[in-house]
């Protein structure tokens, strides 16, 4: 049982480091770590920015809206092959 537990954790730990790697890839894709000289405060700053953004009244426009741009981004980008500036 031990070992079942240690190879559940393990996945888990993979799982959690490859969608920490996907994150700050569209990060980077975004054009953010290059916009704010990859000030960790500065891109730290606008995420909290975000967030209370999306706990406002308004939160379910403001998602509709992101996520169709980022479709967008995403169909452009597969469209061109190259990452959409923004």
């Amino acid at each position: 049982m031990a070992r079942t537990d240690m190879r559940e954790r393990q996945v888990q730990r993979r799982e959690r480091t490859r969608q920490l790697i996907e994150l700050g890839g569209l990060v980077v894709k975004a054009g953010l770590v290059e916009l704010t000289d990859d000030d960790r405060a500065t891109l730290y700053g606008a995420f909290l920015t975000v967030a209370v953004k999306l706990r406002g009244e308004d939160r379910e426009q403001v998602l509709a809206l992101w996520k169709r741009k980022g479709k967008r981004a995403f169909e452009v980008e597969l469209k061109h092959g190259t990452d959409v500036p923004q």
